[in-house]
């Protein structure tokens, strides 16, 4: 689910209202996890239905409903997969460990890494009553109630960047140093392992990028996707009771996770989904300055973020971006790919380049 699948007809609609039956492509064996269930979940008890949950892009998703409980399975996509790709394994990881902390999330129920069993890896978390939000702009919302729900994903954000790795277990969760060289020599693997037609722009960033690398952060779990359309919100309260998607995380340096969630500000509207053209003002939604500066002062940095240094980390990301697009649109190909509109997100890879390579010359 690492780029949001398009938007809703209804924009008030959330993302995991609507489910359908399992597609033939990501049917599976469903005595055979029915079996698994019964042996690993506390308490389970069938008999279960299964159904598959509207959107997501990367790993597909289903609704498990049993003895009146509700539960989501998250698995890896069948076929050829690109490496490192889809690491379910992971996101069950540091589901467990951050419960109990500041950052909320699902309980996690229990991990298959035996393809055996449905055909591919998975895990198994609580299902999380709540909305989940498609359009920055929060439409039907007053200005306070905007003001609120951002807010309050600044807070988490804050929140998950001051969790200590090794206090949770996570010391390991990521390789020590280097992760902005790291991230930039990996992205640029996937992006020439997805490589679905040239773009100029993006053969460019990849050799700009390297040559123009600020100096190493902290450390800390970085989320790797964190945006408004990877919360639960509560049903009725500004509060997020489950962060998702966690594919992507790592420990790597915090404000370069920070960034990725402000490039919202610098996106388009539409497919996009962004705040590029928005009169923030009216709508009570901070602006990318305010927004940060709440950011720094939740995670107690007193120093600014040079202007240079935080431009190179929106060009990162969204070249990391351009990445994850080629690689829906290589599944798509394929015929791999988990959403029906794989093909569509897969066209904005080409442009993004372009906005991002637009932004690189600025420095």
């Amino acid at each position: 689910m690492s780029v949001p699948p398009p938007a809703p007809t209804n924009p008030s609609q959330t993302q995991f209202t609507g489910t359908q039956p399992v597609a033939p492509h990501n049917a599976f064996d469903e005595a055979a996890l029915a079996r698994w269930m019964q042996s690993h979940v506390n308490g389970f008890q069938g008999p279960m239905a299964v159904a598959q949950f509207n959107g997501g892009q990367s790993n597909p998703t289903f609704l498990l409903e049993a003895g009146g409980k509700r539960y989501v399975l998250r698995r890896k996509p069948m076929g050829d997969l690109l490496p490192s790709a889809h690491a379910v394994d992971r996101e069950f990881r540091v589901i467990r460990a951050l419960t109990g902390t500041d950052v909320p999330v699902a309980k996690a129920r229990g991990l298959c890494e035996d393809a055996n069993v449905i055909g591919s890896a998975f895990y198994v978390m609580d299902h999380v009553e709540g909305r989940i939000l498609w359009d920055p702009t929060l439409p039907g919302m007053d200005q306070a109630e905007r003001a609120a729900m951002y807010g309050e994903m600044n807070r988490v954000m804050a929140a998950l960047h001051q969790v200590d790795p090794a206090a949770i277990g996570l010391a390991d969760y990521g390789r020590p140093g280097a992760y902005l060289e790291r991230q930039v020599a990996r992205w640029t693997r996937q992006y020439k392992a997805a490589e679905t037609e040239p773009i100029e722009a993006a053969d460019r960033l990849m050799d700009w990028l390297p040559r123009h690398m600020p100096a190493e952060g902290q450390s800390r779990i970085v989320h790797g996707d964190y945006r408004l359309d990877n919360v639960i919100f509560h049903p009725t309260e500004p509060r997020i009771v489950a962060v998702l998607d966690w594919e992507l995380s790592t420990l790597g340096d915090p404000l370069v996770d920070f960034a990725y969630h402000c490039m919202t500000w610098h996106m388009p509207a539409g497919r996009s989904r962004g705040l590029g053209e928005a009169d923030l003002a009216a709508l009570g939604i901070p602006s990318e300055a305010d927004y940060r500066a709440q950011y720094m002062q939740r995670t107690g940095r007193t120093t600014p973020v040079p202007d240079a240094e935080w431009t190179y980390y929106l060009v990162f990301n969204m070249f990391r971006l351009v990445g994850i697009l080629q690689g829906i649109a290589k599944r798509a190909e394929l015929g791999t790919a988990s959403n029906a509109s794989a093909v569509e997100t897969g066209k904005r890879a080409r442009p993004l380049a372009e906005q991002a390579w637009a932004l690189a010359q600025t420095l």
